[in-house]
């Protein structure tokens, strides 16, 4: 018997990234239910332009690479070669985007898979570091970074939207009582499901990615059942079934 076989996972995680992790559900036999809590919309900005436009140019000692997105970023505005810069990411997930599209290693991966991790395993040093972020992140990896005496520059490279409902397969299932876990896989997308998640009846266990995002839901008043460890999707999805025992 497939160890989530009869139990019903919410995958909050925005599109097209909801689908790997509801596939990974589903072999363990789940049944997964995709109700992305934000969507994640591309920059179009002069502040990003000429922000690429320096990476390229070797203005940059470092580039700091927190989330697959930021990889795509970078692929959809220069080729592998242009990136002259040190190369750090957060996590395996990041890494190995950056891998598929560069053909090289990071130079810099934290054992930790949080911003956090990155900020105190970086070497001091002097020179600009580009951190393309999300518009929601907090600021604290460009505070730790000028602590070592880096110079941040902090462009937004994509834009988080929060809908104003999940979908209705997902607010039925909540509804009636029938969702066992929700999955969070960052801090944004909690706001983004506590914002309009409607009525929940039930009690569906909460299982979340990384330390920040348990934080941000134990802030929304969301009892955390489970935090990945690693802080990677197949970490999630191993808490997923430590809290969701076969009946």
């Amino acid at each position: 018997m497939k160890p989530l076989a009869g139990r019903t996972v919410l995958v909050t995680r925005p599109r097209p990234e909801a689908e790997a992790l509801a596939r990974l559900l589903e072999r363990r036999g789940a049944t997964a239910i995709v109700a992305p809590a934000i969507e994640l919309v591309p920059v179009r900005s002069a502040a990003l332009t000429r922000a690429l436009a320096e990476l390229e140019d070797g203005a940059f000692v470092w580039v700091t690479l927190t989330s697959p997105r930021t990889v795509d970023v970078l692929a959809e505005h220069l080729t592998p070669g242009r990136v002259r810069a040190r190369v750090a990411a957060v996590g395996d997930g990041t890494a190995e985007r950056f891998r598929r599209w560069s053909r090289r290693d990071p130079d810099l991966v934290p054992k930790a898979f949080t911003t956090a991790a990155l900020g105190r395993a970086f070497p001091k040093g002097t020179g600009r570091v580009l951190t393309p972020r999300a518009d929601v992140a907090p600021e604290g990896l460009e505070d730790a970074l000028a602590r070592k005496g880096w110079t941040p520059t902090r462009v937004d490279a994509y834009r988080t939207r929060m809908p104003r409902s999940l979908p209705a397969e997902a607010r039925a299932a909540l509804r009636s009582g029938d969702v066992d876990a929700v999955t969070f896989t960052s801090a944004s997308t909690v706001r983004g499901f506590v914002r309009a998640m409607g009525v929940v009846k039930g009690n569906p266990k909460v299982v979340c990615i990384g330390p920040v995002t348990a934080r941000e839901a134990r802030e929304h008043g969301l009892r955390v059942h489970a935090v990945a460890d690693p802080h990677t999707v197949d970490g999630l999805v191993a808490a997923v079934e430590r809290v969701l025992a076969p009946r």
